[in-house]
């Protein structure tokens, strides 16, 4: 069976290789978004996944692509063809799925915005692959059987290469961004809840340079 044409390969690894980390944002206060955006964007860190976990995500996503140079965004949490068509209005470059759906897919033919779907397993992956979709969200890493499981799935699939998001720190960061197999990881932790409250910047500036580093 010949392959579909990629539908997400060329632009979007050059998303997700800006660096080792996409950092996971949720983000309740439009206020914080210009901020944060250009800390994390200062210590290395350009690819943004803004989450659609708050009902402002698609303003604070809209107004960190109007103020924040250098800031590619993305939406995540995205789960259905309406959800991916508002991520087109706001010019993000990038949509991230927990998981997938065959309407998603079928919306993400005629979008402009790149979809990162997400798998947790050979078949899922393997159906991905079917349509297009050479990088692929892992999720829940941790949950899912963490860096061993990702690694052991490099001889059979060697076309896919995963994102792993879900339960990864710095420390697991660096055992998944050794595999042959992972192009970035998604992670939370560069916006600690207290930095968030105080506005302390400059920390979450620290945070961004130390995951920017990662893989070097």
């Amino acid at each position: 069976m010949t392959r579909p044409p990629a539908t997400n390969n060329s632009s979007l690894e050059g998303v997700l290789t800006l660096a080792p980390v996409v950092p996971v944002l949720i983000i309740d206060d439009v206020a914080t978004a210009v901020p944060l955006a250009r800390a994390l964007v200062a210590g290395g860190i350009r690819a943004l996944e803004i989450t659609l976990r708050t009902p402002l995500a698609l303003e604070a996503a809209r107004v960190i692509g109007q103020e924040v140079e250098g800031a590619i965004i993305g939406i995540g949490t995205v789960l259905t063809p309406a959800q991916l068509e508002a991520c087109d209005r706001v010019g993000a470059k990038f949509a991230v799925s927990p998981g997938t759906t065959s309407l998603l897919l079928d919306a993400a033919e005629d979008a402009a915005v790149k979809l990162l779907p997400g798998s947790r397993s050979p078949s899922e992956s393997m159906m991905l692959l079917e349509r297009g979709y050479v990088f692929q969200k892992f999720f829940p890493a941790e949950a899912s059987g963490g860096a061993a499981y990702v690694g052991a799935l490099a001889s059979p699939l060697p076309d896919i290469r995963f994102c792993p998001t879900g339960g990864v720190t710095p420390a697991k960061a660096k055992d998944y961004l050794k595999l042959k197999n992972v192009i970035c990881v998604g992670g939370s932790w560069l916006t600690p809840k207290d930095a968030m409250a105080n506005g302390d910047w400059a920390a979450i500036t620290a945070l961004a340079a130390e995951a920017a580093a990662l893989r070097g």
